[in-house]
């Protein structure tokens, strides 16, 4: 469930499938918030957004054989966005589980700006940042509900051993 991503620091030069994988993950508000002010008038749709189904595989223990889990919804979608003060056409794509054609088309959309060094210490602040500490908000209640739910059993033959040691302090 944890991947490589969950623990990002923001660094001076992001690599371009970091910021896709926050991306990917981002909750619609965030990326409305942040991203909604530079949706163009018409986007150039390359691949316009469209949903499908996604074998998902698992492993017994994480290092048996792998295995077929189920299928997953997947929403995507890729675009070009000119650049105003170059005139370069730059493309963005997206992917993110679920419906939303909404939400990958923002995040296409914010892939394109962070592949322009000018617009990435602002999308940064407004975007990737929020998202980090919402994934480890979310991460933080995850782990709190399964903490919960942990169970401590004791056997009878350290129950004993313990009381053992008890007896021996008298």
């Amino acid at each position: 469930m944890f991947h490589a991503f969950d623990n990002l620091e923001p660094t001076p030069q992001m690599v371009r499938s970091d910021w896709l994988a926050l991306l990917s993950r981002a909750p619609l508000e965030l990326l409305e918030s942040a991203v909604g002010p530079h949706w163009p008038v018409k986007p150039n749709w390359l691949r316009a957004p469209e949903t499908g189904l996604m074998m998902v595989q698992g492993r017994a223990g994480s290092t048996g054989e792998r295995f077929n889990l189920g299928e997953v919804t997947v929403s995507r979608c890729a675009l070009r966005l000119v650049a105003a003060s170059t005139d370069t056409a730059v493309v963005g794509v997206a992917y993110a589980l679920g419906r939303s054609h909404r939400q990958v088309g923002l995040a296409a959309v914010a892939d394109a700006l962070l592949q322009n060094p000018s617009q990435q210490p602002l999308l940064e602040q407004t975007l990737l940042s929020p998202v980090r500490e919402h994934l480890a908000l979310q991460r933080s209640q995850r782990e709190q509900r399964a903490q919960s739910t942990k169970v401590e059993f004791f056997t009878v033959a350290r129950e004993s051993s313990s009381m053992d040691d008890e007896g021996d302090e008298e």
